[in-house]
């Protein structure tokens, strides 16, 4: 696998990482919010595989193609992710009375968001360590980029 693809790779998980990252800290910035028009509602990135390991049908024809002559481990080589959409969560977010709310329905109960503040910090900590993942196979590869050039001005 070349230098650019493994490079492209990573950028598309960084930017989907990215994403994520931002989504979360929206949905942990919301976690509280309600007005007349309904609560906040959880939105989360859906991301997809890009390559031939994209659609499960094709997955057993990618492992056979890439069988290597030492023993027939397979290797599967992709292309990357990307962001196919952010969707919101429509499961109905805690009803809690409080008669006094301005948001209160006309039996004193106020719904609040759908956003579980532990869970998402949770995914914000997944997201980061994959960010972080990503970043360390970039900067390898910008190592191993600068020491073969350093090997051909010998």
């Amino acid at each position: 696998m070349s230098v650019a693809r493994t490079m492209r790779i990573s950028a598309s998980a960084l930017t989907a990482e990215r994403l994520r990252m931002d989504v979360i800290a929206n949905n942990i910035a919301n976690a509280q919010t309600t007005g007349p028009d309904g609560p906040y509602r959880r939105q989360r990135v859906v991301v997809q595989a890009l390559g031939p390991e994209a659609s499960p049908a094709a997955f057993g024809n990618v492992l056979r193609s890439h069988m290597v002559a030492d023993g027939g481990t397979p290797h599967v080589v992709g292309s990357g992710v990307r962001v196919v959409r952010v969707e919101e969560d429509q499961s109905p977010g805690p009803a809690v009375y409080e008669p006094r709310h301005p948001d209160a329905d006309e039996n004193g109960y106020v719904t609040y968001p759908n956003v579980n503040v532990a869970a998402e910090m949770v995914d914000l900590l997944s997201a980061t360590r994959a960010y972080e993942a990503n970043v360390t196979v970039v900067n390898a590869l910008k190592s191993m980029a600068l020491k073969a050039l350093s090997i051909g001005s010998r």
